[in-house]
């Protein structure tokens, strides 16, 4: 990364929609931002859990891991962390997923490889009042592939830095702890799971070379749109540790 900006950083933040998202303007990720400009970027991602910045030209590998480290420790970028195309969130198989990916553009199609995502917490905040005192005592059980290692997490978990309470489930939950019936089991994660995924709690983003997205992963969740076929598509991540979820007290 270059020396620290001297210039003030005048940040413009404008919702793209009505539950989620913000596009975020006026910084340059690829300057050591001083610390009033990187609390402003923290405060917006809490405050819309997934924020853009277009025309991130400047900032390369070792600029995209720099600005991810201040947000905290990173995952080792050797370790490899299966995605979905299905809605998810990233790597709840862990037994502390992570707290926020950082992705940037580096080929995308002329059309079609948009991302999509989800508010977590305004889909627990939708649940009727009996659903949510269900999902507050439900624990899921989460797995990168079927018959691989398996992490419990609560179906709601307490944002450590919000308070706000989410929904932890998505593609890699397979089952909820306690039901022996699989079918019963599935048909939960489907109905909590609806919630999750209703337009309303949605935001879609077409990707521009440049492009740099920032989510919250303890408070959304996440799927490509695939429908680019062949056409290439390169974003690249770097992925910040996180904490083990809370469940609701």
């Amino acid at each position: 990364m270059s020396q620290q900006t001297l210039e003030p950083v005048r940040l413009d933040i404008a919702p793209v929609s009505g539950r989620i998202g913000a596009v975020v303007s006026g910084v340059d990720l690829g300057l050591d931002l001083p610390e009033r400009a990187l609390g402003e970027i923290r405060h917006a991602l809490l405050r819309h859990k997934v924020i853009f910045f277009r025309d991130q030209f400047g900032l390369d590998a070792a600029g995209q891991a720099a600005f991810a480290r201040r947000l905290g420790d990173l995952i080792d970028p050797d370790v490899v962390i299966p995605s979905l195309e299905a809605w998810h969130a990233d790597a709840t198989f862990l037994e502390r997923p992570p707290l926020a990916t950082v992705q940037r553009a580096l080929q995308v199609p002329e059309f079609g490889g948009d991302t999509v995502w989800a508010n977590t917490v305004t889909a627990y905040e939708d649940l009727p009042v009996e659903l949510r005192d269900l999902a507050d005592r439900l624990w899921a059980v989460h797995s990168a592939a079927a018959g691989s290692l398996e992490t419990k997490h609560p179906v709601v978990h307490v944002h450590p830095e919000t308070g706000e309470r989410a929904i932890l489930l998505g593609g890699f939950a397979r089952s909820i702890a306690g039901l022996s019936e699989q079918a019963d089991a599935g048909a939960l994660i489907k109905l909590f799971q609806e919630y999750v995924t209703r337009l309303e709690n949605t935001v879609r983003w077409r990707w521009a070379p440049g492009d740099v997205a920032i989510w919250d992963n303890r408070a959304t969740q996440h799927r490509i749109v695939n429908d680019f076929g062949d056409r290439p598509r390169r974003l690249h991540n770097v992925t910040v540790a996180g904490a083990r979820p809370v469940p609701v007290a």
